[in-house]
């Protein structure tokens, strides 16, 4: 495994003396590609260093905290004993690999840091890839070209209109648990950074002017995403990405929120075609996420785009 990119955050589930000798060794390669920041175990064993998550729910914040994209297991034993466990983090997007503590097997095909490692579940594979980045590419560039006079006017209106600062920019959880910059016209003002990050409902459509309110209802406030999908921060179809404070609560309160993250996120999607927009159900949202990300293909994607392009002037909110 060689570095590509920057080593991407693991989880080193097995007994906890195994497993910190495991991850020191990748810590000290870097160039695996891999970078331990917890380990997975039944019993702390009480060594300062990587924190030792012991329940579920520790397990789901290290995921989203960190963006943990690898599943290391480095004990025969694990693979029975924490069998819901792997195979709900390799539904989650996480890739699972099994890895020889020991020193490796001659033939290995696979090594990480010298240790021979294999795929636990082989046949598993991210929902999206080369067609769907194809797609968000194309279209995306496209489209800011085509409505660039229009954004130009939006901006410009807004500016007589409310003054300075007409595009709103907010850290948003994506893909993997990462976080990225969302473009947004600014419609709202909120009172400050803390409201902008905790608060639910920062819109009064009574009190906005009334341009923000006709970008609101016609959903061009979110015409800059599409800045966001060509950077690749985004998909133009997958689930709406969150803010960090509410990606936390909703992780520990609905099953399979966090799994959302699996897909780059969207500026629309499944949930949204079906009018789960603004205050509505976050269960049911989560489902319909999943749903998508199972199911998902690119045919699927040009349904979702023209369903929403047709229901575009509706009144909705964010």
């Amino acid at each position: 495994v060689r570095l590509l990119h920057r080593p991407h955050a693991a989880l080193v589930v097995g007994p906890a003396p195994v497993a910190r000798r495991v991850a020191a060794a990748l810590l000290r390669h870097p160039a695996c590609g891999v970078r331990p920041v917890g380990i997975v175990s039944e019993d702390p064993d009480g060594v300062a260093g990587l924190p030792v998550l012991t329940t579920g729910e520790e397990v789901e914040r290290a995921l989203i905290q960190n963006g943990v994209r690898e599943v290391l297991v480095v004990h025969p034993s694990v693979r029975l004993r924490q069998a819901p466990l792997l195979r709900a983090l390799d539904e989650s997007g996480c890739a699972v690999r099994e890895v020889d503590a020991d020193p490796p097997s001659p033939g290995s095909p696979e090594r990480l840091a010298g240790f021979s490692c294999r795929r636990l579940f082989p046949g598993s594979a991210r929902p999206d890839g080369a067609g769907k980045r194809a797609l968000d590419v194309t279209v995306s560039a496209a489209l800011l070209l085509l409505v660039s006079p229009l954004l130009l006017v939006c901006a410009a209106v807004l500016r007589a209109t409310g003054g300075p600062g007409v595009v709103f920019r907010q850290e948003r959880i994506g893909r993997d648990g990462r976080p990225f910059t969302l473009l947004k016209f600014r419609t709202h003002r909120p009172v400050d950074a803390h409201e902008a990050a905790t608060r639910w409902s920062v819109a009064d459509e009574r009190r906005m002017p009334w341009f923000c309110r006709f970008l609101r209802r016609t959903s061009l406030d979110e015409l800059l995403q599409l800045w966001n999908v060509l950077r690749g921060d985004m998909s133009l179809v997958g689930p709406r990405p969150e803010r960090p404070y509410f990606v936390a609560q909703f992780s520990q309160t609905y099953p399979g929120y966090a799994a959302r993250h699996r897909m780059r996120t969207g500026i629309t999607g499944l949930a949204q075609v079906h009018g789960l927009r603004g205050d509505t159900s976050i269960e049911d949202r989560a489902r319909f996420d999943n749903a998508y990300i199972d199911t998902w293909s690119l045919w699927q994607d040009v349904c979702i785009l023209l369903r929403t392009a047709a229901t575009l002037v509706r009144p909705t909110g964010s």
